[in-house]
Formats: structure tokens, sequence, C-alpha cells
């Protein structure tokens, strides 16, 4: 009897067997299994049947169990890769849909060629005809769809981001099945068990809503109101969670330059007395970068639901230093759900909205989690909740047409010129995150104390300035407004309140499973070795330019039949697995059976790496080891060519060169880095490089506001490299920022600072007392003294302009201290905030003597 007609016998009546094809199982924690799949259609719908076979090939349809049955909808996805070809499998199959992930291995040929065909015909033809299609017959049919022995596991539900990162499951009971906080290495062992058990998560977990409200305002520097009651109490139901941002917190010099506040615990005391009285609250966190101040509260019924709670905060003022802009976040595991909070200020003024997506890329990149290993980043989060000073403006429209439309509350044409809404739409910013439909009037700018529009002589368009996005499914918004009668700022609050899924653990669901996978654990252990294959042992970069990154990408696939971990690890005498100027991502993880993990490698040389290649090899070259854990180690050569810069030279080579540095022969550059060149030229007084910069903010920069405090943009950067090291008789591109930041960066990449490492703790010693100060500037190598004094002969008459770039001596002497008297690389790790803090008032101090006193003594021979 022909398999179709057994197929036909094992269908429903009307339902018509397209193709079918035979293949291996690849998956599991059991030997290769055949499997049959069966294209199947009834009325122009198509679903895709799984069938396990007990004898092959099967005489009559008892032989055949149904599996799964898959509708071949928007949810459905087939990837068909190549991975090796020595593998007995010529072509590896990745079928995925909803709750549902397949891999298999087929044999290539004309009958596999006409399956993939017609699946293929099938999927274009639910995209033409997907409004008029009916899955329900699909639902007639009895499946035998949890299989543990042969390792189908339902995949990690649909809100989990990441499915790459392990994410540590709540304990639900104090004993012995608990897993280890996310805070400790696990054993490989506890590390598959978790990872397993996150796989059947859907199977001993169930789901629950609690409302989770979110509120951010920027207060302008503001004192606190007595109550806050019509911002935090608007419901009558109390929110589950509460997660409260500020901006603009404290405005002062001290907050600023040295992270110090009172207006923190005056804020906190605000907020604490104004949460909904019935909800009885406890704090979970509190994370502070200046101005921007994130507080998140729980019911205190849910305290013992909430583990693994951390914090970070990013600055991304110049150079990454300032958090004047950027980023606080805080996460938690709350049940069986992660979330992530982050509160951001993005970069300010109507024009600079790429600038605010280069600060939210920074935010993304930079705020890590790291008490986790491997470390967590916010899109490693089931649910994230992105609120703040997003600072998008209205463009395109003039101040008058916006406050005409507002008033007639037509929103919807104003939010076509709305910046965020431009920038989402067109896929360059908060990719994946969702917004609600705003009906309430622009959040900014009003005359402090009224619900007036700004009347001051810039006359500013009214701006939706301050948002709250979400990303994750399963979340629900509720309400989304602002507060107008909350009027001390110049911004008004804005809350959303939302109804979102968390999935809540059952304890004897969960024993239960957690006691299946130890058995098949055993088992495979004792049976099975970690095998994986590698798509490529040798990566090579291209060109490499200074902070210009380049990434690849490697893929790893578990060709074996049990889970592998995976880990880079460090070489016999190195300190780190790979070198200083090379990121893995992730370093280490799970892969199992029949999955494949795509890892990133990116090449970045910054300040720290930059000198060393200057004076050295030009070869970026090293061998990273992938260890499978119970396994062999596999060697992955990683090899480029590094395009040397001006920037991480030192002081006394840069003097040095009369032309562009890409002019000198690679190997006279080592000689003068490595003080082994017969100098015959005498050397400029200061590096031509430094005085191209500091020239330019001398003819442009002298009247701007916010110069050495606002970043600059990347891609500008890169420009002004280029110019640098090229040599170019255009003129010098890029903005004062651009420009202002590059010079920072310059001072900031030289092998030894202005003022070298050795007169670190005599400087730090010597602030109170301006004439000792003057006493190691005098002791200054000539080459670093001349820097040092023609820097602040600029940064005086910088100053002199006060009334019109509204510039402050202790933000540039705080800034200029970090530059000049830059930690010795052995000391920068390990201190606490306290020492921080008083080290850099220290430098600011050192730095501000000769801001405001004459130099003209120490200025010898000119």
């Amino acid at each position: 009897m022909e398999l179709t007609a057994i197929l036909k016998d094992k269908l429903n009546a009307g339902d018509n067997v397209v193709a079918l094809h035979e293949g291996v199982l690849l998956q599991g924690w059991s030997p290769k299994a055949h499997r049959l799949l069966a294209l199947v259609e009834r009325n122009s719908s198509y679903g895709l049947f799984v069938f396990t076979t007990s004898r092959n090939p099967p005489q009559a349809f008892t032989d055949l169990t149904i599996n799964f049955v898959v509708p071949i909808d928007s949810d459905f996805k087939c990837d068909i890769d190549s991975l090796s070809a020595e593998s007995s499998s010529d072509i590896y199959i990745n079928i995925s849909a909803r709750n549902f992930k397949l891999f298999m291995g087929m044999n290539s040929g004309s009958e596999t060629n006409h399956f993939f065909t017609e699946l293929s015909k099938s999927m274009d033809l639910y995209l033409k005809n997907q409004q008029k299609l009916d899955f329900n017959w699909l639902k007639k049919y009895s499946i035998n769809d949890i299989d543990l022995e042969l390792g189908l596991m339902m995949t990690i539900n649909n809100g989990d981001i990441a499915t790459n990162n392990l994410k540590t499951t709540m304990a639900v009971s104090e004993n012995d099945l608990s897993f280890p906080s996310g805070t400790h290495t696990l054993s490989s062992r506890e590390s598959v068990i978790q990872r397993q058990m996150l796989l059947s998560e859907e199977q001993y977990t169930n789901a629950k809503n609690f409302s989770i409200y979110i509120g951010t305002w920027n207060v302008n520097g503001q004192p606190t109101l007595s109550s806050l009651n019509d911002w935090l109490t608007s419901d009558s139901e109390p929110p589950d969670i509460y997660a409260i941002g500020f901006q603009e917190l404290d405005l002062s010099k001290e907050a600023f330059l040295f992270n110090d506040s009172p207006r923190e615990e005056e804020w906190l005391q605000a907020v604490t007395k104004s949460l909904n009285s019935i909800g009885h609250y406890r704090k979970v966190s509190l994370v502070r970068l200046v101005g921007m101040m994130l507080i998140v509260f729980v019911k205190k019924k849910h305290m013992e639901h909430v583990k693994n709670v951390a914090t970070d905060t990013v600055g991304t003022g110049i150079m990454g230093k300032l958090g004047n802009k950027g980023g606080v976040a805080v996460r938690m595991d709350f049940h069986n759900t992660s979330l992530c909070f982050v509160n951001s200020h993005l970069a300010a003024h109507v024009e600079e909205f790429e600038r605010r997506n280069q600060d939210y890329y920074n935010i993304c990149s930079r705020m890590v989690f790291s008490n986790f290993t491997p470390p967590k980043t916010i899109k490693d989060h089931n649910q994230v909740y992105w609120f703040g000073d997003l600072n998008y403006r209205i463009t395109e429209m003039d101040p008058i047409s916006v406050k005409d439309l507002v008033s007639k509350n037509n929103f919807k044409t104003v939010l076509e010129a709305d910046q965020l809404k431009q920038q989402h739409r067109a896929g360059n910013v908060f990719k994946g995150y969702k917004e609600g439909s705003i009906n309430f009037i622009p959040t900014y700018k009003y005359d402090p104390g009224t619900n007036d529009w700004d009347s001051s002589e810039k006359n500013r368009a009214p701006a939706w300035c301050d948002r709250i996005l979400w990303r994750g499914n399963s979340i629900k918004q509720l309400a989304y407004r602002s507060h107008p009668n909350l009027m001390i700022s110049d911004h008004k609050p804005v809350s959303a309140l939302f109804e979102s899924e968390v999935k809540v653990v059952d304890t004897i669901k969960y024993r239960k499973i957690h006691e299946n996978i130890m058995k098949k654990l055993d088992k495979a252990e004792n049976e099975y070795l970690p095998q994986v294959m590698v798509d490529n042992t040798e990566i090579i970069f291209n060109m490499v330019q200074f902070m210009e990154p380049q990434m690849k990408e490697l893929t790893v696939a578990n060709t074996g039949q049990v889970p592998v971990q995976f880990e880079f690890i460090k070489k016999l005498d190195d300190s780190t697995y790979c070198k200083e100027w090379l990121r893995i991502e992730p370093f280490m993880s799970f892969i199992d059976p029949g999955e494949k993990c795509d890892i990133t490698l990116e090449v970045l040389v910054d300040k720290r790496s930059a000198y060393k290649m200057n004076s050295g090899q030009d070869k970026l070259y090293d061998i990273l080891v992938l260890h499978l854990d119970g396994g062999k180690d596999i060697f992955i050569t990683v090899t480029g060519t590094y395009e040397r810069s001006c920037f991480g030279c030192s002081l006394e080579t840069l003097c040095y060169l009369k032309v562009p540095i890409r002019d000198i022969p690679i190997g006279k550059l080592m000689e003068l880095e490595n003080n082994k060149s017969n100098l015959i030229s005498d050397p400029y007084p200061v590096p031509k490089e430094v005085w191209y910069l500091v020239d330019h903010l001398y003819r442009h920069g002298l009247k701007q506001e916010h110069l050495f405090e606002q970043s600059g943009l990347r891609v500008e950067f890169i420009q002004i490299r280029n110019w640098l090291d090229n040599g170019t008789p255009d003129a010098l591109p890029g903005s004062v920022h651009s420009v202002a930041e590059a010079l920072l960066i310059l001072l900031d990449s030289t092998s030894e600072p202005i003022i070298p490492y050795n007169l670190h703790a005599a400087c730090l010693s010597a602030v109170s007392n301006y004439s000792q100060c003057k006493q190691i500037i005098s002791q200054l190598p000539e080459r670093s003294k001349n820097v040092f004094l023609y820097l602040c002969a600029f940064l005086q008459e910088l100053l002199s302009h006060v009334n019109d770039n509204n510039l402050d001596v202790k933000t540039i002497a705080s800034v200029f201290g970090e530059i000049f008297i830059r930690d010795p690389p052995r000391s920068r790790s390990d201190k606490s905030s306290h020492t921080k803090t008083s080290m850099s008032r220290k430098k600011t101090n050192f730095v501000y003597h000769f801001l405001v006193n004459d130099q003209s003594d120490l200025i010898i021979g000119t």
C-alpha cells in the first residue's frame, strides 16, 4: 500500500496530502529518530503534520502517530542550512511556529526539492488569502505534543526577548529545587537543568495579570511639592508595581560634577508619601545619575517574588562621562518574568534628533547588569519599559501653527511632525518598542508655575518630549496621560498604566518536571558526549581604524544529543579570554540539541589599545579557545590589520610628526614611539593635531553654549580623525561639539597623560596650595608642559566669553581635570564611590587654579 494512501486513511475526509517527506530528528537527548512530515490542504489552507512511525516504512495507518499539527500561517517559518559536508544529512531544516520548534536533517534530492517547493507555495498562498482562511479543521486532530524523551520541548514564551541568554528560573520553595541566584557562576549540570527548565516553563507556569504604573517627570531642578497625589494616585486601584523616573532632579554644579544631591532624599520621601495608600508598598531599588533618578516599588505582599535586582547607569555626556544626559535602569525577576525599567534623558535642542538616536544606542550598548553570568543587557528581558525626557521635538512646523492645532485638539496633524514618530517609523530608533496613542496636549515647554506655553525669547514650539514606550508581549496599556495640574516645572509629568502578563510558578508541576529533567539528564550524561560544529575557525577583519567598530558573526551548532554549555576560556598565562580590542557576545551560553547560537565578535581599537598598536605590530591577532563543558576545545583565530592614527600616539611622537601620520612608514613610527629614532628635525612646541583642533575652536567655538559638555556625533568624529590622519586642504569637518570631543579623545588616548602618572599622587596632595601646583607643572617634560599651558591659555580665553557661552569654570576644570590627571591604569578599578568623588574634586581644584590665575611666569622662552 502506498504511503500517500496510508496517510489518507489517517486523515479526516476532505483533507488532502499535497507532499510528504521523511527526515531525521536532530534535537533531544535520545538517538536520532525518523519523522514523517506531511503537507496537508483543506479549502486552500495548509497544515504541516509531524508523524512518528511504529514501523518503517509504515504498513497501515495504525503505524502512524501524530506528534504535531502546525498551521501554515504568519507565525510559520522554515529555514534551510548546510553546516557541514561531512554530516550524514545533506541539509538542516529549522521549522518554527507558535510554541513549536523542530530541527531536522534531510538528504538532498528531487523529492526534497518537491516537498519544499510545495511548502513554499503554501506559505505564499497564505499571504495572498490570509483574511479568508480557516484553520479550525486542524483542531479536530488528537496529537501527542509533549515528548521529553525526544526533546521536543516547547519553545520559550513569545514574551522572551532574548533566547540565547540564560535566565535564572525563580525558586519556588526553600529546598534543593531552588536554583542558585544569577549572581553566582553555576556548575555545568546546574546550568543545563536551568536551561531545560526554562524551555519547559510553559508546562509549570500560569499566566497572571499584574498592573504596572510608569511615571516620568522632568522637574527642572525645582524643590519637591508636598503632595504628588495628582500624578501618582490618579487610578482608583493601586498598581502592583510603581516605576517612577525623574530628570533634572538637581541642576546644581555639585550634582553635575560630583553626583552629590540632597534632592534625592527629598523627592524619595515625596514619592513614598504619595503612593496609593491602599497598596502598602516597599522600595525595591533606587538608582540615580546626576539629575536622572529611578525608583521602583512593589506591593509588600509581592516582595517575596522579587529576585535578582540590579541597577546600572550610563552617562552620554561628552566622552560618555558626564551624566547630564544618559540613562539609569533597574532590572528584576518578578515571579518567573524578567522586567527592566529604563529612565533616560536624551540630548536636547530641536535639530539634534541624530544625537538623541545616538544616545539611545549608547544606552542600549553600555547598560550592562554585570553581576550575572553572562552579564545581562536591556534586551535580555521579557518586558522592558523605557521612559523619560526623550527630548524629541516637532519639526517643520512653526510654534504658532503647533499651538493653534493643539488648541483645537488636532494632535494627529502635529504628531505627523513628531521626531520620535518619524525616527521610529524609519527604524532608526526604538526598534521593537511600542507606544500608546497620544491623546494629551504636549508636555513641554511651559512657563514654570503656569499652564501657559513658553513666552521666553526663544518661543519654543510645544512638543511631547516626555514619553513612555514598552517592549514585550502580553502587555496591554490601560492609560497614557499627562498631569497638567502639577506646574512647578517647564515640563508636565506623564504616566501610563499597564496590565502585564507575568508567569507564575505552579510548585507541584515545577517539581514534577524538574524531577523528569533530572532523570533524562542522568541518562544523557552517561550515554552521550557534547558535539558541536563551528562554521568558521578563521575570522578575518578588514582594515580596522581607531574608534570604528567592526563585527563578524560565528555560528556554533549543537549536532549532538545533549545540551552543550560553551565558554570562551583564558589561555595559559593570559588574564582574559580575548585581547582588549575584541568583544565577544555571548562569551558563554547553552545550545540545545538541534539548535545553534550566533556569536558576535566585535573589534574596537580604542584609547586602551591604540598606543600598543602604534608602538608595536600593526596586526591584530588572537587565538580564542572555545571550551565545551565535558567535551573538547576548539581553537579560533582572529586576525586583522590596524590602520595607525594620531590617536593613541604619545605627545612626544606627535610633536615630531611634521607630516600626516599616514605618510610615516610604520617602522619609523614604531622607532619614534619606542624612543629609538635618530631625531634630526626640531619638534613642534605642541602637536600640530592639538593646534588644528584648538585653533578651530578658537575661531568658531568661543561663544558656543555647552562646549565641552555636549557630546559630538560619532560620524563626525570619524571624519575629523580621517582629516587629521590623512591631511587634506579641505576645511576641518564636523560641528564644534564634535571637534571639542575629538580634542578630549586625542588627549585621553596618549600613552602617558599630560601630567605623567608618576606625578599623579603629588597633584592630588597639592590641590590646596597653588604654589605647589605650579611647582609640579614646572617639572613636567617640555612638550607636556607646553601642551598644558597652551590648553589652559585657550580655556581662559573661552571662559572670558561666559556672557555668550554660559560656561562655568568649575565645569571646565572638572572635564579637563580627568584629562590632565588621568588615573594610573592599575588604580582605576576597585575604588569606592566616595573615593572616586574625592579624587574628582581634587583634580577639579588642581586645574581650577590654572584657569583663574595668570600663568605668564610659567611660560619661558616665548
